[in-house]
């Protein structure tokens, strides 16, 4: 499990000193925490890590996307370019926010493109919900200047790419605002959790009163405080900032340990199946090395493929067919399936999402399985993946 790989006394301690204060709750109380702040210290090291100038935490990825996308001012009505292949979180996020969203392509990069981007443009288009999908960053270049052309908004949900970089910079610090998640499955994690960071205090501002139902966090009275904005609930637990702190402490020992595992694992393979293909990251260098990613010839030979190793016990991810990550199988997005009326009912949807073409994703997608790396394989478990992973492949190549 990629946010468990390393996990043991460090967390506990943290957790430990939350318990003996009795305060769980992030903010005020400030003489029962016995200055313990657990949530402050997991968003300084959110900015140690990534260069953030803003980190904000909360509930969980998804809200850290929802955040994201009313701290930059999207809502009601707003078309909102969207892919197909991503946690259903990302389309949810913009859902429940008012938007609208509109699906554009993605290639072997996994990722929105400029190209694709434009090609789904209208007159209504307000905004990029660009997704940073299995650990590597889209073409940020082409994309800036495109959003730059366009006076396209730009929000990074990089969920699952916590780590990954793009010319030196943190993905998620390119738009006004980005979403990171600490799920169970990433590559550090609180249990469950999220952070928004920014560049812009406004937006910082917008963040932090949001997620807390409006309160500017000023003073030392939680029942005087003012609320500038109406907003909700997605504050984070001391309990779970606690446990996300010690990993983010880590997380640059672990980054490393996936990228070495990874390389060993990629170069095996490349020398030994002939015919496999990989993914083309626009920056490698800036790899968080959470996900090996390879192309069979096409989703017949992919499929089988999984399905082998599977049972070899080396499980990869086959996207195309899995129930959460890829459009083919969002019945309840394509038939808008609600427990309420949600704005898209009222004004329509921008596509028939029933109908939607995107032959470069079902390409794409249809042909790449996906393996999880973890950070505390020894030489011989990759050894002995790597020969599992050849003898299976070349059959498929």
């Amino acid at each position: 499990m990629p946010g468990m790989d390393w996990f043991g006394d460090e967390e506990r301690r943290e957790v430990n000193e939350v318990l003996e204060t009795g305060c769980l709750f992030r903010y005020n109380h400030d003489a029962l925490r016995q200055g313990r702040w657990k949530a402050r210290e997991f968003e300084a090291e959110v900015r140690r890590f990534t260069g953030a100038p803003f980190a904000h935490a909360v509930s969980s990825g998804s809200t850290a996307v929802a955040a994201a996308m009313a701290a930059s001012g999207l809502g009601f009505g707003d078309e909102v370019i969207v892919p197909p292949f991503t946690y259903i979180a990302t389309i949810e996020g913009v859902l429940l926010g008012g938007g609208l969203p509109v699906f554009a392509e993605v290639d072997d990069n996994l990722c929105l493109t400029a190209e694709s981007i434009e090609k789904a443009l209208t007159p209504n288009t307000k905004a990029v919900m660009l997704v940073h999908m299995c650990g590597a960053a889209a073409d940020m270049d082409a994309i800036l200047a495109l959003c730059a052309r366009r006076n396209l908004v730009l929000v990074e949900d990089a969920g699952q790419a916590l780590g990954a970089f793009y010319k030196g910079r943190s993905v998620g610090l390119f738009g006004v605002a980005g979403a990171y998640s600490f799920d169970f499955f990433k590559i550090a994690t609180a249990g469950e959790g999220g952070v928004c960071v920014t560049h812009r205090e406004d937006v910082y501002h917008l963040l932090h009163q949001f997620s807390d139902h409006g309160h500017d966090h000023i003073g030392d009275n939680r029942g005087m405080e003012q609320h500038p904005i109406l907003g909700t609930n997605f504050r984070l637990s001391e309990l779970h900032a606690a446990v996300g702190l010690v990993q983010m402490r880590r997380i640059d020992q672990v980054r490393d340990r996936k990228r070495s595992a990874k390389q060993a694992l990629k170069d095996r393979l490349r020398a030994e199946v002939p015919g496999l293909g990989f993914r083309p990251m626009p920056d490698a260098e800036g790899d968080s090395g959470t996900f090996l990613n390879l192309f069979l010839p096409d989703a017949a030979s992919a499929s089988r493929a999984a399905a082998e190793l599977g049972s070899r016990g080396a499980g990869v991810n086959y996207w195309y067919t899995n129930m959460y990550h890829f459009i083919n199988q969002w019945d309840h997005l394509k038939n808008l399936r609600s427990p309420f009326k949600m704005a898209i009912h009222h004004l329509g949807a921008p596509q028939d999402y029933n109908a939607l073409e995107l032959p470069q994703s079902q390409h794409s997608i249809g042909r790449l399985i996906s393996l999880g790396v973890r950070a505390n394989w020894t030489e011989a478990q990759i050894d002995e993946l790597g020969a599992t992973l050849v003898d299976v492949l070349r059959k498929y190549c």
